[in-house]
């Protein structure tokens, strides 16, 4: 159900500049009832996300006018967690939304705090294994995650680097397509937030540690969940030590002694290369950290010198 529609039909061919999404800004905020005022665009990709000054409250504004359905799922999902009181990030529960302007979908969210700040990876720890905890209501009709299609659906529309790195990708993800088939999860199947991660775990300005970024909600291997702090550990070293072993400690589950370790985080790391990929044609930052990425996968070389993004 579309909550609020303002300014014309999904598709209607606003340009997603800086320019054009202000404009959707100030009608989406006046549909909802909020003041744009001196509004701060905080970053412009997938999506323009704006912080406003006159109240504690992130706008955002999808670029792909399709992602209508699940947004819904997105602000179903917050709505639920706020009722089973999970820490997480929040929609205004007065505002009906998702709401159409333009042709973009907008959504409103609870501003976490003023700075961002990241929590611990000990409370990462602590928060998934509270989430998967909880049994999800049939209501929100979570997908079930298919790892192997979404990456193949971002090779499909990969256009921004040479056919011989777009070959060499596509020949990685065949393989380990093979190898994924055969894993065998040991964890119980169920809800994971999907990109859990120290990236997405803001210190509230209350003190507490909330999840953000519930795009990726879905059901699978919990193992999916856990992946990228390994990840993160093991080959790229931005995780000390101490970090990680507080994070198996709280969690209960070292997923590095999983026989299936390699094949999931050579999956997750290939994910990760292929986002990349779609950023090379607009930022030199991430075309050179492409080709340092590429360069590794090729050699089997060290991931060290690996830049988050």
């Amino acid at each position: 159900m579309i909550s609020g529609s303002v300014g014309g039909p999904v598709g209607g061919g606003t340009e997603f500049t800086a320019e054009g999404v202000v404009v959707v800004l100030r009608e989406a905020c006046e549909a909802a009832g909020l003041d744009a005022t001196g509004a701060e665009l905080l970053r412009l990709g997938s999506n323009a996300v704006y912080r406003l000054a006159s109240l504690p409250i992130i706008v955002r504004i999808a670029r792909d006018p399709d992602v209508l359905p699940e947004m819904e799922r997105v602000v179903a999902v917050a709505r639920w967690l706020r009722k089973v009181d999970f820490p997480a990030t929040r929609v205004p529960a007065e505002i009906a939304q998702p709401v159409i302007v333009r042709g973009l979908v907008v959504t409103f969210w609870e501003s976490v705090q003023e700075r961002e700040e990241y929590a611990t990876v000990g409370e990462l720890a602590d928060l998934l294994r509270r989430l998967h905890w909880l049994e999800e209501p049939e209501s929100l009709g979570l997908p079930y995650f298919d790892p192997m299609a979404k990456l193949s659906a971002s090779l499909d529309s990969l256009d921004a680097v040479s056919e011989e790195d777009r070959s060499f990708l596509e020949q990685r993800a065949a393989k380990l397509a093979k190898e994924y088939d055969r894993l065998d999860f040991v964890l119980p199947f169920g809800m994971i937030h999907g990109d859990a991660n120290i990236g997405n775990l803001l210190r509230h300005r209350d003190g507490h540690a909330v999840l953000i970024d519930l795009d990726g909600f879905a059901l699978a291997p919990r193992e999916w969940d856990l992946i990228l702090t390994a990840l993160y550990y093991d080959r790229y070293g931005w995780h000390t030590d101490e970090e990680y072993a507080e994070f198996v400690h709280r969690y209960g589950f070292d997923l590095m002694n999983w026989p299936g370790y390699e094949t999931l985080a050579d999956l997750r790391e290939l994910m990760m290369v292929v986002w990349l990929g779609h950023q090379v044609a607009t930022s030199d930052r991430s075309a050179e950290e492409f080709t340092r990425r590429m360069a590794a996968l090729r050699a089997d070389g060290s991931r060290k010198d690996w830049q988050p993004f």
